[in-house]
């Protein structure tokens, strides 16, 4: 007779995966990460006035809101809690939260391949994929002095 090994769900707590403050505004909990694959699934908490780097993705993405409001300076659509947005390969934008927010803007990502942060002229100044959100993730936890948590994939 032959076993049959079922995979078993993975479950991670919101306390066991701690928020780590990346400056600018942003605070990052690293949910799942796959460097073989090219994905990386974050938590991100903005605060009210925060822009990302104008930046362009080499794959989709998903977002979902939780909690605040945000957009992209380049569209007019304006996500708040409840909205899902869907970002194909090749997409550029701004992302940038409203200085009126009351708290923060909670939001969910499962980001394919990398983002390449871009100047004024399109150039690219810096590139973030599934190894460099890994590394910096657990650099910044181990820093803090909160160990090196158990993202799944990692």
């Amino acid at each position: 007779m032959t076993t049959i090994e079922i995979p078993r769900a993975l479950h991670r707590a919101e306390d066991d995966l701690p928020f780590v403050d990346t400056g600018g505004g942003v605070h990052l909990q690293l949910l799942q990460v796959d460097v073989e694959q090219g994905l990386w699934v974050v938590r991100t908490r903005f605060e009210p006035g925060t822009t990302i780097p104008t930046h362009k993705h080499t794959g989709p993405v998903h977002a979902v809101t939780f909690s605040g409001r945000w957009k992209y300076r380049e569209y007019p659509e304006v996500n708040t809690a409840g909205s899902y947005l869907y970002e194909p390969a090749g997409s550029i934008h701004t992302l940038t939260v409203p200085d009126d927010v009351t708290g923060l803007t909670d939001v969910w990502f499962a980001v394919h391949g990398a983002n390449l942060d871009l100047d004024a002229d399109g150039n690219v100044t810096s590139v973030v994929d599934a190894v460099t959100v890994r590394d910096g993730y657990f650099a910044l936890c181990e820093g803090y002095g909160l160990g090196r948590p158990d993202v799944i994939g990692a």
